[in-house]
């Protein structure tokens, strides 16, 4: 399920079967690097809607989590939104990001990070993009899949 009224409605009608939340990480830069940061932010965005897709029932996109500096600065905010989660009665977070920084920071989580390089997608045909999506999508699948398994082992 997606962060929308609508869903919403339906996720709180359905509570007790929507165990997963997912939360997209998203640099965000002004500078240099504002190119490299919107083809991170549009790849995970996509990525996050074909994986609501696959999973719709069982999981709940949030809203990106959105960070300016270094990953580090906003660690204690990103284990607050985790333990939030937790609280709110989810098992599981899953943390999707293309910003490779996350990936030192991953023990002091408290959920999955997976990280997936982007692609660019600029130049892609649509349905070319919707193709690598879809491929990248198997390995993000097998992941989570994984992850539950593991918990419920």
């Amino acid at each position: 399920m997606n962060w929308s009224s609508k869903d919403i409605t339906l996720f709180n009608a359905e509570r007790e079967y929507i165990d997963t939340a997912v939360i997209p990480l998203m640099h965000v830069a002004l500078d240099d690097g504002i190119k490299r940061a919107a083809e991170q932010g549009e790849f995970i965005q996509l990525l996050s809607v074909h994986l609501e897709r696959q999973f719709k029932g069982r999981i709940l996109v949030l809203p990106p989590f959105t960070y300016f500096k270094e990953p580090d600065y906003k660690r204690d905010e990103l284990i607050d939104w985790s333990k939030r989660a937790k609280e709110a009665g989810f098992s599981y977070v899953f943390y999707l990001t293309s910003d490779p920084k996350w990936k030192a920071l991953n023990k002091d989580l408290l959920g999955s990070l997976i990280y997936i390089p982007s692609i660019p997608l600029e130049n892609m045909d649509e349905h070319y993009k919707h193709s690598v999506i879809d491929n990248q999508l198997k390995s993000l699948i097998e992941d989570i899949i994984k992850a539950w398994q593991i918990e419920n082992d």
